[in-house]
């Protein structure tokens, strides 16, 4: 019977027997399923944190239109359609928002997007011998 309880511990893991030949059936606790315990008494677990970099998101700009006297409202709509991809209402509505108020929003982008659009746009006036202004400011 004593048997039976000894081989009831082994097999539920609890206790394990010496393997040397006739030594005493010494008890000890099986250990061999955790970790091993690192000096400094701590449980042995620890949190590893990530931390991640957020990326900023990029300042926005303002590209304007600026009113003059002497700009066509039919060049300034084909501007707003070529380099702005308005449709014609919407085009025609930012063309006479800047002719009544001296000033209209075209678009707000990126840095680099609003510079290169104030560029085209620019050129693309000089090359066709109009004064219009296109500006550009941080929203």
């Amino acid at each position: 019977m004593a048997a039976r309880k000894d081989q009831t511990a082994v097999d539920s893991g609890r206790f394990a027997k010496s393997t040397k030949p006739g030594a005493r059936a010494a008890r000890s606790p099986v250990v061999a399923a955790r970790e091993p315990r690192k000096p400094g008494g701590g449980s042995g677990t620890a949190v590893i944190t990530r931390t991640r970099t957020l990326a900023k998101k990029p300042d926005m700009y303002r590209v304007l239109l600026l009113n003059d006297d002497y700009t066509p409202m039919e060049f300034v709509v084909v501007v707003l359609r070529k380099y702005f991809h308005k449709g014609l209402e919407e085009a025609n509505r930012i063309m006479l928002h800047v002719h009544q108020n001296g000033v209209g929003e075209c678009g707000v982008f990126t840095y680099e997007v609003a510079e290169t659009k104030v560029t085209q746009v620019m050129d693309y006036a000089r090359k066709h011998q109009h004064p219009l202004q296109c500006i550009m400011e941080k929203k």
